[in-house]
């Protein structure tokens, strides 16, 4: 009998050092889907989703690591790396200079969504309930 295997989001098996492996040689556009974060339950019932991809300019909560319960902007954006660097999230290195600390997408909750650009409003419109989407339609 011949084995089924599941695809992963990268298009390999479930193996994990073959997922690693894809994931480390993935390119730019693919990595670019695997940044999402949970929404928060207010803005899960107002968009009618559980997460959405994550952008410089939303404000999120840090919920695992040593930063936990700290919120703050999102800076910057680390596709290669697979990071987001959240202001305020910072290391204090031995010089006593501060230095930004890299955090994983799954470890943020977004708390407020940053709609200043037209694409996300549609494609939040698309993709969530029809009340949702009838909002952001409208305004």
């Amino acid at each position: 009998m011949a084995e089924t295997s599941k695809k992963t989001k990268t298009g390999t098996s479930s193996q994990g050092r073959k997922q690693r492996l894809a994931l480390s040689k993935a390119k730019l556009h693919v990595r670019q889907n695997l940044m999402h974060s949970p929404l928060s339950k207010t803005l899960r019932s107002k968009y009618g989703r559980r997460a959405i991809q994550l952008r410089k300019g939303d404000t999120v909560r840090v919920m695992r690591g040593q930063f936990r319960k700290h919120e703050g902007k999102v800076e910057r954006i680390d596709l290669k790396r697979g990071k987001a660097y959240v202001a305020g999230v910072e290391l204090r290195k031995q010089d006593a200079s501060m230095t930004p600390y890299p955090v994983n997408p799954s470890n943020l909750r977004i708390e407020l969504v940053d709609l200043s650009d037209a694409k996300r409003k549609l494609v939040l419109a698309r993709t969530g309930t029809n009340a949702a989407s009838e909002k952001l339609t409208k305004k």
